[in-house]
Formats: structure tokens, sequence, C-alpha cells
């Protein structure tokens, strides 16, 4: 639902980007996979805990959080880069495409092996991740041009990961903090399932994942399907011209 506000964000990543001029955006693509892998490792450091909770496990939230929101802007920034310099070519997008996958991947995987979400879940959430971005560049094979509107683009993931982290990693803070009855608990049962936040924001990309996909799916088709054709013309009724012709004789 971000990508409805591209245009907004434009002047924006104007400035942003001003730093960043001197870098290749190849670099820049390499940087924003490199951090979604660092967001993916401090995930799956929190399962090597196991079923307990540990001081470090705050910072591993919030860490995996800055990480992933940064992954993003710099996701962002390598196409901006590259269309200010003039620098654009069919290899940079290639990469810039195959890395947002592998770092969809990594994430994924380190958050199936967190211990603070169902890895069934996960599998899932990757599946429709795949099939989103599949449709996008479907898209973009047979009509020219990439489709980036649905429920479930990338910055929407982005944004819901970091927020998902951060919030947890202040939510055990302050159970750790402040321990006692009042603790908020991490699990809650919700139709006889139990689920954690992190599992919540996976359903979601599940859901949210498929009717993106569909969404796509159905409107390349039918920008793919032939105009309507024009009704055909009625040829003129000979006997209106005769009578014309009569009425002007008398």
């Amino acid at each position: 639902m971000l990508e409805e506000y591209r245009e907004w964000a434009r002047p924006h990543l104007d400035r942003l980007s001003r730093p960043f001029l001197r870098f290749a955006p190849r670099t820049l693509s390499w940087t924003s996979f490199l951090l979604s892998v660092v967001g993916a490792v401090a995930f799956g450091l929190l399962g090597l805990a196991g079923p307990r909770v540990t001081p470090v496990a705050p910072a591993l939230f919030l860490l995996a959080g800055v990480a992933i929101f940064l992954g993003g802007v710099f996701d962002a920034l390598d196409g901006h880069v590259a269309r200010r310099r003039h620098l654009e070519s069919p290899s940079g997008d290639l990469l810039d495409h195959v890395l947002d996958r592998y770092a969809d991947l990594a994430l994924l995987l380190g958050i199936a092996v967190s211990g603070w979400a169902d890895p069934f879940l996960a599998l899932l959430a990757l599946v429709s991740l795949l099939l989103v971005s599949y449709m996008g560049t479907q898209a973009q094979a047979v009509l020219g041009r990439r489709q980036y509107r649905g429920l479930l683009g990338r910055a929407d993931r982005i944004l819901l990961l970091s927020l998902v982290s951060w919030l947890m990693g202040f939510w055990v803070l302050g159970n750790l903090l402040f321990p006692g009855p009042w603790s908020l608990p991490y699990r809650f049962l919700i139709a006889g399932i139990t689920l954690t936040p992190v599992d919540l924001v996976l359903v979601y990309f599940v859901v949210a994942g498929q009717v993106t996909a569909v969404y796509r799916a159905r409107r390349t088709w039918r920008e793919l399907l032939p105009p309507p054709s024009p009704p055909p013309a009625t040829p003129p009724d000979p006997r209106a011209g005769d009578a014309g012709n009569s009425s002007k004789g008398a």
C-alpha cells in the first residue's frame, strides 16, 4: 500500500540520496542486502536461547528492526541514485531484484528459527512474498512495466517487520525490567491457536500476499486482452433517402 505514496516520497528521497550520489548504485544494493542479512542473523540468534527469554533478547530485536529498516532505505536509494546519475541498466535491475529475493529468504528463515514465530507460518509467508514479487516481474516481462500495486509491496513488509521487531524489543525489555504479575504475555490464544505478534505479521503476509498476487495477475491479464471492437456501423436505409427526395420534389 505504501507504493501509493511513491510520488510523495520522491522529494524526500532526493534529499536523502545526496550524500550517496558518489556511490555506485550496486554498492547501495549490496548494502541493503547485507543489512537484511544482519536482521536475519539477529532473529536467528534469538533462537539459540530456546524457550527462555534472555537479557540480550531486547537488543537483538531492536538490532533486527534497525537493520531491516535501513536495508529498506538503501533498497529505495539504489534505484533513485541510478536514475539521478543516469546509470540505470538491465544488469543493475537484475542485481537489485535478485538481492531483494535473497533478502526476503534470509529474513523469513531467520524468523522461522527465532523461536518467536511458527516455522510453518514463516514458510507460507515466504511463498506469498515470492508470488507477489513474481507477479510484479511477470507483468514487466509481458507488458514492459512492473506492477507495484497491492496490499503488500516490499515497502509494506519492510515497515511491518521493522515495527514488530521494535515492538518486541521494547516489550521484552519492559517485562525484564519490571517483572511481576503485570508483565504482558508474549503469546495470545486466538481462535484456539497460540500466536505471537510476529506470527500475526506473518499471517498478514500470507493473506495480503495472496490477495496482492491475484490482484496483480488479474490486472495484468486485463491489460493483455485486446480492446473491445466497436459495434458495426448501421448502413443507411435507402427508403429514407427516397422519401426525402420525394418530399423535396413535391
